[in-house]
């Protein structure tokens, strides 16, 4: 058992020293270059990032291959503590109050980025639509519809599997970049507005399908009592 320990603790020192390490560095050199541009509202390729970080080009593609692994990357970086996000409530409502009150601050403070991230995405649905994407990977979005599904978990058992899905569909209107996009930028409403007006709207969601649920096992009783 003592040799496994110092095995292990061997194990965990070579893990923390190549963390450390020059290409540790350099990688995170690259992160914060890139997530320094996109804060100031540019999508930067690989090459762009490259050269402001004062890498080699072919350093920076052993790094990250394409730009939309790069603006995955940064995208991470930047949710941050949205992507551990746990709560202990049993609540669904309150479980989706907590994840709105841990994501949105988080979200406004890279606000530039994630729009940034956006705009990559519109890019290149255009460029697919009109043929010209090529071979370039595609830039995939999702991380809410895992955090939205872990926010209502406790409706699992009480939502039939299509109702449990669309409440985390239609949550998923109210969560994002896009809500500032729509709160902030067409309706003019300040940080504290926004925030606002997407928890009613969330909470609104989730009591309207938990009542839809209710009223419907209502509905069901008498036919089962009837046969």
């Amino acid at each position: 058992m003592d040799v496994s320990r110092q095995q292990a603790a061997a194990g965990d020192d070579a893990k923390d020293a190549a963390e450390r390490g020059p290409r540790a560095r350099t990688r995170r050199l690259m992160l914060e270059t890139a997530t320094r541009l996109m804060q100031a509202g540019v999508t930067p390729s690989v090459s762009e990032v490259a050269e402001a970080a004062e890498v080699s080009r072919a350093t920076a593609y052993r790094y990250f291959p394409s730009q939309a692994a790069l603006v995955h990357a940064v995208v991470d970086e930047g949710l941050g503590p949205i992507l551990t996000w746990q709560s202990a409530s049993k609540d669904p409502e309150r479980r989706v109050a907590e994840l709105f009150d841990t994501a949105m601050p988080r979200i406004e403070a890279f606000e530039a980025t994630f729009k940034a991230a956006l705009k990559l995405s519109l890019d290149q649905w255009a460029q697919r639509q009109a043929g010209t994407l090529g071979g370039e990977p595609q830039f995939t979005r999702g991380h809410r519809v895992q955090l939205l599904k872990d926010a209502i978990a406790p409706l699992k058992g009480q939502l039939p599997p299509r109702e449990f899905k669309r409440l985390a569909q239609a949550l998923s209107m109210m969560f994002g970049v896009e809500v500032l996009i729509v709160l902030k930028d067409i309706w003019g409403l300040d940080s504290r507005g926004m925030r606002s007006v997407a928890q009613w709207a969330a909470g609104a969601l989730v009591r309207a399908a938990m009542a839809e649920s209710m009223t419907e096992a209502d509905t069901a009783r008498p036919a089962a009592a009837v046969k």
